[in-house]
């Protein structure tokens, strides 16, 4: 297991308050979305906003956009994703060996967008660690019946001498997907990229290291809800680097940086550039890891720096106008033993915010803000079976540019968008028990949530129609959006269970479950928060062996009734889902087929957290055949 999100500090993930996720390079393959969503699918109180097969944003807990953040190796993805649902993330699932999802006191590590969570997609693009072998890499393919779509990919990892080296390189194709109603038009994908990158070691045992990695990522997809379609591009530029200092207080030095140049452009079915987007970032954190000192078993303390530059052309340039959004950070975070029978994790943040931007009112506008935030969170483990952890943090964020500063028609969504520069900082103030079993063949986690939001700020979209000269209009077909806040309160509970029925030397049948809930409801009036997932519960079984893996998994998703006024309702829908992966001649020769199939049952769904659900379907029943080589 590769916890390197979740804390700075090296140990068991399952010393801490909260619970982290991750999903395996084997489910990221096998899933074979394009993108970082479709790998989530299971994970309890995950959800997606599913605007289109390219653009499908990671929502958790009904929190999105500006307050999850999306990360590759712990820097930003440098996109312009939380602009628009339209918008894809230019990080491909095939790039990634490990997907991690972390909320709680390390979020603070990384920023106010990392207010809900953080998904962190894990590869080796800047390598780690020195590998032992000369020579090692991965080569897989898949094909899916749904849209006739083909994806392929390949990582390479090589030593020579103290230097490691990485090279990945993927791309994927698939048409208009069909749906129990019919083919989805214009919901087509196109992609692809690739990145090199190698890190030199040295020092004691090799423990210090300093690494560089360049990245091309190209995507062209279809905007279902539209007739547009958007072509995309990144270039990224990482470097990374760890100064092993002593084993003294101070013990390593970490830098991690990145800089993007992103663009993509809204076209036409003429061929037409109606929109571009550009999107200029560079980051950085740098962080020193502290050994023991007083009541402490560990800390880090470190600092962060963003720099980000959004211009718009075309109709772009009326729905948000050029922004600069500066911002510095100083973070801290701790653990410590309490007792022989529990553990500590606290966190730390504050950050200072500029942005620069000009609303609907033509003047330009600079604003600023300081949000502090800080995290308690303590694990008991009150046998060798159960642990009990209970966390407390009040997290606070910045406004984002299109909450500020949005001022027009926005193609994609189909909305005509208004800011208000002069929103407050949003806070949220939440507690959260989890409790984990783990004993013999059973394992179970669960945790119970609730967040008090001041100022927290949404959509509201108001039920006028609008067109590209304004509102209202008659025979417009833009729905009127203003950013607004209100206080609000967010309630939940999750859980997933794994219980071993058979256990032979020849394999291993087990009994899985998951099950997730969010409530969201304004403070003021009751009224209901929009776009917030659904309940679902799921059941299903796995057989394991070393030849040999199948299983399947029924999940049930509620109908979203709780919405406000002038929003739809969404049907509850069954979806099935099932694999079977063989390795034919055995266990260790790295070959393996896998045999995938996707809402089985060809029932209708739509995501109730999308906001274009009422004129698209999620796709079809889907079969996906995958063949890997590892070596």
């Amino acid at each position: 297991m590769i916890i390197v999100t979740a804390s700075p500090i090296a140990g068991n993930p399952d010393r801490f308050a909260t619970i982290v996720t991750q999903v395996s390079r084997d489910e990221i393959v096998q899933s074979g979305g394009a993108n970082l969503a479709d790998a989530l699918r299971n994970v309890p109180g995950v959800s997606d906003t599913s605007f289109a097969a390219g653009a499908s944003r990671p929502v958790i807990r009904g929190m999105d956009a500006f307050r999850v953040a999306l990360l590759e190796n712990g820097i930003s993805s440098s996109d312009v994703s939380e602009v628009g649902p339209d918008h894809g993330v230019p990080i491909d699932p095939l790039s990634a060996r490990d997907i991690e999802v972390v909320r709680g006191a390390a979020t603070l590590r990384y920023g106010g967008q990392a207010i809900g969570g953080v998904v962190n997609a894990i590869n080796n693009r800047v390598p780690l660690n020195l590998p032992d072998d000369a020579f090692s890499g991965e080569v897989s393919g898949g094909y899916d019946s749904n849209g006739s779509g083909g994806d392929g990919s390949i990582l390479l990892d090589a030593r020579a001498g103290q230097f490691a080296f990485h090279a990945d390189a993927f791309g994927r194709r698939v048409g208009d997907y069909d749906t129990p109603d019919g083919t989805q038009a214009n919901s087509f994908f196109r992609g692809g990229g690739y990145s090199l990158g190698s890190s030199v070691f040295f020092g004691d045992n090799n423990a210090s290291r300093a690494g560089l990695a360049i990245t091309h990522y190209d995507a062209r997809y279809g905007i279902p809800s539209d007739d547009t379609f958007i072509d995309m591009q990144q270039d990224k530029v990482t470097a990374s680097s760890s100064l092993h200092v002593g084993d003294g207080l101070v013990q390593s030095l970490n830098f991690d940086a990145g800089y993007a140049d992103y663009v993509h452009r809204e076209i036409a079915p003429d061929g037409t550039v109606a929109s571009t987007f550009r999107n200029r970032e560079s980051n950085g954190r740098l962080e020193s890891l502290l050994g023991a000192f007083g009541p402490f078993s560990a800390a880090a303390v470190g600092v962060q720096y963003g720099d980000r530059r959004f211009s718009g052309g075309g109709e772009a340039g009326d729905f948000l106008s050029p922004t600069h959004t500066q911002t510095e950070a100083a973070f801290a975070f701790a653990e410590a033993p309490l007792g022989d029978h529990a553990h500590l994790q606290a966190a730390a943040r504050v950050e200072h915010t500029t942005v620069n931007g000009t609303p609907s009112s033509d003047v330009p506008t600079s604003v600023a803000f300081t949000p502090v935030s800080g995290s308690v969170g303590v694990l008991l483990d009150l046998s060798d079976a159960w642990k009990l952890g209970f966390t407390a943090s009040s997290a606070a964020r910045a406004p984002g540019q299109v909450e500020l500063f949005a001022r027009g028609p926005h193609d994609g969504p189909a909305t005509f968008e208004t800011g208000d520069p002069s929103l407050d900082i949003e806070r949220a103030n939440s507690l959260e028990a989890t409790l984990r079993y783990r004993h013999g063949g059973v394992r179970f986690e669960g945790a119970l949530w609730a967040a008090r939001f001041s100022n927290y700020i949404f959509g509201d979209v108001t039920g006028v129609l609008c067109d590209d000269g304004g509102c209202p209009a008659v025979g417009g077909d833009l729905k009127q959006l203003f950013y607004e806040q209100q206080d609000a309160t967010f309630y939940g509970a999750e859980g997933q269970a794994t219980i071993d029925l058979v256990s032979q030397p020849s394999g291993t049948l087990q009994f899985v479950a998951l099950a997730d809930y969010v409530r969201a409801e304004f403070a003021d009036n009751g009224g209901d928060v929009p776009r917030i997932q659904p309940y679902r519960v799921g059941a299903g079984l796995n057989w394991l062996s070393g030849p040999l893996d199948a299983g399947a998994m029924l999940v049930y998703v509620g109908p979203q009734d709780h919405v406000p006024a002038g929003d739809t309702t969404t049907d509850s829908y069954v979806s099935l889902d099932a694999n079977i992966a063989w390795r034919p001649f055995h266990e260790n020769s790295g070959l393996e087929f896998a045999l995938v199939g996707h809402n089985l049952t060809d029932d209708v769904q739509r995501n109730a957290v999308a906001l274009n659900r009422d004129v698209v379907e999620l796709p079809g029943r889907a079969v996906r055949v995958v063949l890997r080589q590892s070596f």
